[in-house]
């Protein structure tokens, strides 16, 4: 990947970004861990999944599931960017005026499955591998799950399916930002070591650095990384990511922000103010 092709996938990122921070004046959304998971979904939807605005049901086309459904606005905004979504829907954001929420909805195009209750689109996930494997397709099942959403037992349990079919055409990326809701995951229910843990389930696993387009494409060019075994990629990154006020914050979970406020963190994400917002008077759930 050359340095034009980094520099166009961080501008849609950066787009993407200020999307998200606009939605927490619109009914407020899961900030943190959308800012966290916005490149890599960047990255799969330009670089990796083959899927277009014309070829949604297309029985061929590749799918990706985001079982971690509170980071949708990452999801918006990387729709509207692929001109998948009008931008103006986006101002019905939690309003009866459209489906557009805090959780994937089927109704949006693009989005294959509805979730927001953890734990339960990787089983999905694993029943449309093992159906594509059944019929011999080429589709790539790609799903997003949270590092706190492995506390759920209904991973682990498909795990143990996905070993005995040896869905090699199933790869589950983890958006490691050490966050489960307003608690660090090692402080509430350890996770380390994680690439053992998935190994011990017949799992082929690497580790990313989740913000770097460069090593995405390293890693995922290589998919799937070994015959009859799962992929896993555990992608390292920051909740909060492009807003040093917010980055790696327990408390930046759930917000709502007023419209000058949301204006400051748009102006701190284009690096033209350095002023942190630290007031206990913005709303956060």
């Amino acid at each position: 990947m050359d340095k034009k092709e980094v520099e166009i996938l961080e501008q849609i990122s950066l787009n993407v970004r200020e999307h998200i921070i606009r939605l927490t004046s619109k009914g407020g959304c899961f900030i943190g861990a959308s800012l966290s998971c916005t490149d890599l979904i960047v990255y799969l939807y330009k670089n990796f999944l083959n899927i277009d605005k014309n070829r949604f049901l297309d029985l061929n086309r590749d799918y990706l599931f985001l079982s971690k459904g509170h980071d949708v606005p990452a999801l918006y905004g990387v729709f509207v960017e692929l001109e998948w979504l009008d931008k103006n829907r986006l101002n019905n954001h939690c309003t009866a005026k459209d489906d557009i929420y805090w959780h994937p909805n089927k109704k949006i195009n693009g989005i294959e499955f509805h979730s927001g209750s953890l734990g339960h689109l990787l089983s999905v996930a694993i029943g449309v591998a093992l159906d594509c494997k059944i019929k011999t397709s080429q589709n790539k099942i790609v799903v997003i799950l949270g590092d706190g959403e492995l506390n759920e037992g209904t991973i682990w349990e498909g795990l143990l399916t996905a070993s005995a079919y040896k869905l090699d055409n199933l790869l589950i990326i983890v958006d490691r930002n050490r966050f489960q809701a307003n608690v660090e995951t090692e402080k509430l229910i350890p996770l380390e070591p994680l690439e053992r843990k998935f190994e011990s389930f017949n799992c082929c696993v690497k580790t990313i650095n989740g913000h770097s387009f460069k090593e995405m494409e390293e890693v995922f060019s290589q998919f799937p990384f070994e015959s009859k075994r799962v992929s896993v990629i555990i992608a390292d990154t920051v909740r909060g990511k492009g807003l040093p006020s917010i980055e790696s914050r327990a408390d930046r979970w759930f917000c709502k922000f007023t419209d000058e406020e949301v204006q400051s963190l748009i102006d701190e994400l284009h690096g033209l103010s350095k002023t942190k917002l630290e007031s206990e008077s913005l709303t956060v759930r």
